[in-house]
């Protein structure tokens, strides 16, 4: 071996920056952790190519938790990284929208959610016209709004900051892709990386994201986890449009103020959403065909607007239920999955990092029970679905 570390995390966008940031600073951890990027640039990355938003708004008791973590980690970045570091979090809300058909299950959601302390107040459709004047109501039966707690933030910035606290701590960060693992029965023993370095380590940590499928197969370890392309529209409505919180649709669509503009996306049908796997090519028939019409029937306003721009990033989408993989593989014990998040990664990667760096420190996850994420669902092939998938 060319360099061994004592925890190798293959993977240095928001999910391996979060496990470095943890391990490094935890006093019961003395050993040498690096982080594998392919490219620190992460111009590609679904980190920086994400909407950045934050909610409380789930299905699952563990997935509110994770994101109320998320929260008070960005009202204390001032504290954690100095007095200076800005992640322009807004706290603008989120607003989820539901026909009758999904009142039910908006409703059910509201329970859990206020069960978990999070702040979200659930709004008739009275209420709802006098709390939003721009909105159109007619076919509404509800919406949920989170009233503090829930907004946008600066991806690249919290990534930044990341990094930086991790390398001061001692994290060792080295270019790289990741072209196969050794495994010896019940253990990973080392990296190869493209350019014939080959790296051993004590433990592995999966933080590849969209390619974590990949890593994973590496190892002989089977992982529903794929790359999915996500469209984002930026478009600029001459009325203003006062208070826009981030609102969901009930037809799929959001969208959300960024600056003088707003950004906004949908997913494709489900019979036409195939492995991105390197396609980052804007699907403007998404906007032209299901964003559109839907935005201007729900904000009449919008019926008039200028498309400014247009990106396509991947979401790591965990194919069986929507929800992430966290913790060590059942068999091959120094294995640590932190894949699958589906969309809501980046506003959990503090509370996934973390739970990763303790379960490598500690043997469990000691702040949040996180077991509903372990990989033994995924090897029975039984499913532990998030309803609120955006």
């Amino acid at each position: 071996m060319d360099e061994t570390y004592d925890v190798l995390i293959v993977g240095g966008a928001i999910m391996g920056a979060a496990t470095a940031y943890f391990l490094t600073r935890d006093p019961g951890f003395a050993g040498r952790v690096a982080v594998i990027e392919r490219d620190p640039s992460f111009a590609l990355a679904s980190t920086t190519l994400s909407a950045a938003s934050l909610r409380q708004q789930f299905s699952i008791p563990e997935n509110i938790r994770m994101s109320l973590f998320g929260l008070e980690f960005l009202r204390s970045a001032k504290e954690r990284f100095g007095p200076d570091t800005d992640l322009a979090f807004h706290e603008g809300g989120y607003l989820i929208l539901a026909s009758a058909a999904g009142l039910p299950i908006l409703e059910a959601n509201h329970r859990t959610q206020m069960a978990e302390g999070a702040d979200i107040a659930l709004l008739d459709p009275a209420a709802l016209k006098a709390t939003f004047p721009w909105l159109n109501v007619d076919d509404l039966a509800a919406g949920a709004y989170g009233r503090s707690g829930e907004g946008w933030f600066d991806a690249h910035a919290l990534l930044a900051c990341l990094r930086g606290a991790a390398k001061a701590q001692g994290a060792h960060f080295i270019t790289g892709e990741v072209v196969g693992l050794t495994r010896e029965g019940a253990r990973i023993t080392g990296a190869t990386l493209a350019d014939g370095r080959k790296l051993g380590c004590g433990a592995l940590v999966n933080a590849a994201g969209p390619r974590a499928g990949r890593v994973a197969a590496m190892a002989g370890i089977p992982l529903p986890v794929k790359g999915k392309k996500r469209c984002v529209f930026v478009v600029h409505c001459r009325t203003p449009i006062e208070k826009l919180p981030l609102l969901v649709d009930p037809s799929g669509f959001y969208i959300r103020p960024e600056g003088a503009y707003q950004i906004c996306g949908a997913p494709p049908a489900e019979d036409n959403d195939p492995d991105a796997d390197g396609d980052f090519e804007v699907d403007w028939s998404i906007f032209e065909e299901n964003i559109w019409p839907n935005l201007a029937h729900r904000i009449p306003a919008m019926e008039e607007l200028k498309v400014v721009r247009a990106w396509a990033g991947h979401y790591e989408m965990n194919l069986l239920d929507h929800n992430a993989v966290i913790g060590p593989h059942p068999e091959v014990g120094n294995f640590y999955f932190i894949n699958g998040f589906s969309g809501h990664g980046l506003q959990q990667a503090p509370a996934a990092g973390r739970a990763i760096a303790e379960w490598l420190v500690h043997g469990r996850s000691v702040s949040l029970d996180l077991d509903v994420f372990a990989y033994e669902r995924i090897a029975a092939g039984r499913p532990h679905a998030e309803l609120n998938i955006i």
